[in-house]
């Protein structure tokens, strides 16, 4: 992988991290591993277990495990980047959304978890935001893709909670593209809020892959599902999956 590899700064107001919550870090991780070459190490376990998962040396997601018998569903969380954790947390509350955990101080900064005002959730970070790199390359979140029935009101909402409008250009770009509202950082692609009613909205990672076909009959074979099968997009070939313990998550590769 490594000849592959960019390392993209990661600027506030873009997503910076990825993180899963599952059932059971054994399945998780025996998963995810093989499909997407991950290698694995501990991370921070104030709230529970929890790994980092790890491509070309850099972390690139994380996986933890509720502590005590609440089990909600096993879904993926992305975090974006924040200057200051506590005056977007009073941006969404401001705007009829939810902040249900923080912010709170880890061992790599401050983060909360929120949803907007149609439930979708994400995270904030305030810190050094996953060490200063959203990489580009297999086994890495290289797309994160908001569903929801209204876009623009979406666009709206993040807009405000992460002051999109007031950004230097030079580092941060919204545009409308392939019937999306896409975010660029340091000139690329990282984000996109599109329109979808067939699902809860909800923010869908896209992991790398080099064949996303063979990675498709492969997470079938580690005890996946296909939800979407391969097919062509603006920006690659994408199929929708679900793990081993039925979280959802898409691929993507060259078309």
């Amino acid at each position: 992988m490594s000849e592959q590899t960019v390392s993209v700064r990661c600027v506030p107001a873009t997503p910076c991290w990825v993180s899963l919550m599952a059932h059971d870090l054994r399945i998780a991780r025996a998963f995810y591993g093989p499909l997407l070459g991950w290698t694995f190490e501990p991370g921070p376990d104030r709230w529970g277990p929890y790994l980092r998962a790890v491509v070309d040396g850099v972390e690139v997601a994380g996986i933890g495990v509720v502590a005590g018998d609440w089990q909600p569903p096993v879904a993926w969380t992305t975090f974006f980047g924040i200057e200051d954790a506590d005056q977007a947390a009073a941006r969404i509350r401001e705007r009829s959304a939810t902040v249900a955990v923080g912010p709170l101080a880890f061992d790599a900064g401050r983060i909360a978890l929120a949803a907007d005002p149609t439930g979708a959730t994400f995270g904030l970070w305030e810190g050094d935001l996953g060490c200063g790199t959203w990489v580009r390359s297999p086994g890495a979140a290289v797309w994160i893709e908001l569903r929801t029935a209204d876009p623009f009101a979406a666009a709206f909402f993040y807009g405000e909670v992460f002051l999109w409008d007031g950004r230097d250009p030079a580092h941060f770009e919204v545009r409308y593209e392939h019937e999306r509202v896409v975010l660029r950082s340091e000139g690329h692609s990282v984000a996109a809020l599109r329109m979808a009613t067939d699902v809860a909205p909800h923010w869908e990672v896209f992991f790398s892959v080099v064949d996303t076909d063979a990675a498709v009959h492969h997470a079938v074979t580690l005890g996946g599902a296909v939800v979407d099968a391969p097919s062509e997009s603006p920006y690659g070939r994408v199929a929708r999956l679900r793990d081993a313990e039925g979280g959802l998550f898409s691929v993507i590769g060259p078309a």
